[in-house]
């Protein structure tokens, strides 16, 4: 038997994302913390690369399918897959099964990945006799539900409960938490001018909540809405929500006022 799996404890390989990896690693140490919290051995397999997404989106569903049989090829001996973004989650545990759904080979083999695969939330808020978080923020948060959380995923209540766990958050809601915030993958780069406009609004939406941070639980969303938040000279920050939950962001200057 492999040496990485030679334990006791159950083992969840992290799939960190291609944005985790090159824009906020925090997240990733932050996801690690979370699930060794509550007893389970993170293997961060090296091979690991991108989940195939943009190529499925963009029509090459070939692309997509090289890259999702390594990916399912790599994870597999697992016990669980765990990732913290839900459009990538949404990607390996859905539409893997419909990229290999008329090969012989790879059908069922990608059915049995799909049903270890999980997204951050979803996993957490699944966990048997599940301690409470004992993490501690100093302020108020809001929450924008992606796109991929509510309909690939099925998330929406699972994140605010845990919220509600941390000392010292005041969870303020948005007028339009499911209003997507215009990233979408490829749709910003084909419909540029739609894309601005909807995540001027989603910005708009934040700042009215009086939050001091907006929070959400895929990437995509929160570069697309901090990106906006700067060049408008607004004042709230974007982070992902397992950096709250791991309690990783104390040294933020967010809430201290």
């Amino acid at each position: 038997m492999n040496k990485e799996i030679r334990d006791s404890k159950p083992v969840v390989a992290l799939f960190v994302t291609c944005l985790v990896d090159l824009f906020r690693p925090s997240v990733a140490f932050a996801t690690i913390k979370l699930l060794e919290s509550y007893g389970y051995r993170v293997v961060i397999p090296k091979a690991q690369s991108c989940c195939g997404q943009p190529a499925y989106n963009a029509g090459d569903y070939d692309g997509a399918k090289k890259i999702a049989l390594k990916v399912i090829n790599v994870f597999s001996k697992y016990d669980a897959v765990v990732i913290p973004s839900a459009s990538c989650a949404g990607m390996m545990s859905k539409h893997f099964v419909e990229l290999f759904k008329d090969d012989l080979e790879f059908s069922e083999k990608s059915i049995e990945f799909s049903k270890k695969t999980h997204e951050l939330i979803s996993f957490l808020s699944t966990i048997p006799n599940r301690k409470k978080l004992y993490s501690k923020f100093k302020g108020s948060a809001t929450y924008h539900d992606s796109c991929s959380s509510l309909r690939e995923a099925g998330i929406k209540n699972q994140t605010r409960d845990l919220l509600r766990e941390i000392d010292g958050l005041e969870l303020k809601e948005l007028k339009n938490p499911e209003v997507c915030c215009g990233f979408g993958g490829t749709f910003c780069i084909k419909y540029p001018k739609i894309s601005e406009r909807m995540v001027s609004e989603k910005v708009a939406d934040a700042v009215s909540s009086g939050a001091d941070v907006l929070l959400s639980g895929d990437l995509g969303c929160l570069m697309n809405i901090a990106g906006r938040v700067n060049r408008e000279g607004k004042k709230i920050e974007c982070r992902h929500v397992a950096e709250v939950l791991a309690d990783m962001i104390s040294n933020s200057p967010i809430g201290k006022k």
